[in-house]
């Protein structure tokens, strides 16, 4: 289909960020910092839109506060280890206005492709509501999207034939709907063991579908919370052998998990999450529920039937939902058009920790695989790039 002709065209004097989560809010305020104007474009109507409008009401960060802090603003001092979503929200919110960034809101990215012959970034945005095609102009872009713009929902043979509702996790608010239900949460990791839990405390009837191995470790270690415990390792120890600890300190606080139906990975912990992404689950109370039997864990699903599933071992089970808490991926590829910088898959090509700059004035943030930490790194490191070209630039045009 042919693109749509813009309606207006507008000049950026300074970079095009597409994305008003945390990495295009962090790299627009340390631009601001530094002098540099930009654009940031989001097709939400609100920042953080994943965080707002696509997550549960029970969730916190699943890391210690001082991990997530964006760059020249820390939490409130009466903010708790680890933030309530409603917290976490205004934060961002008070982070935007306190840099003075305004994204535009409502305005989805179609395609960004570069003109060589012009040396320029040409992004065409819609507008959501009135359908107003515009063309935005400039030297660099920021792509800021992220690595969870879209949802992931595998399909699975009867999914007509399921008299239930199939949801995906960014659909779900609280177990309060599902009290007395049996329902089928597919996927282990930090949502879908939160989301057991929720469903647990509305008396509900979880059952978790654990497909693939997973990493399981305690979030805190005697009151230390187990990600400072790595960060500390990484100082003196090599990675691997960080690995080894984690996994025998898992062994320790958590006991045999394969008696639970969870299988540990052959790769260590950071290496996975550093290699593929897979970040390691962090109980804060799943595991409990699971010994008590109040969360059934079950193998993977081969088919959906009418009442419930059957399984790979051969079992039936009984259903009256079925939730997907199967993840996000990224959708830089469905618009970013004439660039090999990123995969297929949608994440840079050159791996960490040198992802965050392409050619031709294109850059990334929060493509690390790395959590907030690493978009707050990714965002000081691309506005002091771009800072220093658009410095040299409008000196030059003086």
């Amino acid at each position: 289909m042919a693109a749509t002709a813009a309606s207006r065209v507008v000049w950026v004097n300074g970079p095009i960020v597409v994305g008003a989560g945390p990495a295009g809010l962090s790299v627009a305020a340390c631009l601001r910092d530094r002098g540099v104007p930009s654009v940031v474009l989001d097709r939400a109507d609100c920042v953080a839109s994943l965080w707002q409008r696509r997550t549960y009401d029970r969730l916190r960060l699943h890391l210690p506060r001082s991990f997530c802090e964006l760059p020249g603003m820390p939490f409130p001092d009466d903010y708790p280890e680890y933030p309530t979503k409603r917290q976490f929200v205004d934060y961002l919110e008070r982070y935007a206005a306190r840099a003075g960034v305004e994204p535009r809101f409502n305005t989805a990215v179609t395609s960004a492709r570069y003109d060589a012959a012009a040396g320029l970034w040409r992004v065409a945005a819609e507008d959501v509501v009135s359908g107003e095609v515009t063309e935005y102009i400039g030297r660099w872009l920021v792509v800021a999207t992220g690595e969870n713009a879209e949802c992931v929902i595998p399909k699975f043979e009867g999914h007509e034939e399921f008299a239930g509702p199939v949801s995906h996790v960014s659909e779900y608010k609280s177990g309060e709907a599902f009290r007395g239900k049996r329902v089928l949460v597919v996927g282990c990791g930090n949502s879908g063991m939160e989301v057991c839990l929720d469903l647990c405390d509305h008396n509900a009837l979880p059952a978790m579908v654990v497909r693939d191995s997973v990493h399981v470790l305690p979030r805190e270690m005697l009151g230390v919370a187990t990600f400072s415990v790595a960060v500390f390792l990484l100082r003196f120890l090599p990675l691997w052998l960080v690995d080894k600890i984690l996994v025998l300190l898992a062994r320790l606080f958590l006991g045999d998990l394969e008696k639970l139906g969870i299988r540990r990975p052959s790769r260590g912990p950071l290496d996975l999450k550093n290699s593929r992404g897979r970040t390691p689950v962090l109980d804060i109370g799943a595991l409990a529920r699971i010994r008590s039997g109040d969360i059934e864990v079950i193998p993977g699903i081969k088919r959906l039937c009418r009442r419930g599933a059957e399984l790979v071992d051969g079992r039936v089970v009984d259903a009256d939902a079925v939730i997907m808490a199967t993840g996000y991926h990224s959708n830089v590829p469905q618009w970013l058009k004439g660039s090999d910088f990123f995969t297929p898959e949608g994440y840079p090509r050159v791996p960490f920790p040198d992802g965050w700059k392409g050619e031709s004035g294109l850059y990334t943030v929060g493509f690390t695989r790395r959590g907030l930490s690493g978009v707050s790194a990714d965002a000081v490191k691309v506005a002091q790039d771009i800072a220093m070209a658009w410095e040299q630039q409008t000196s030059s045009s003086r």
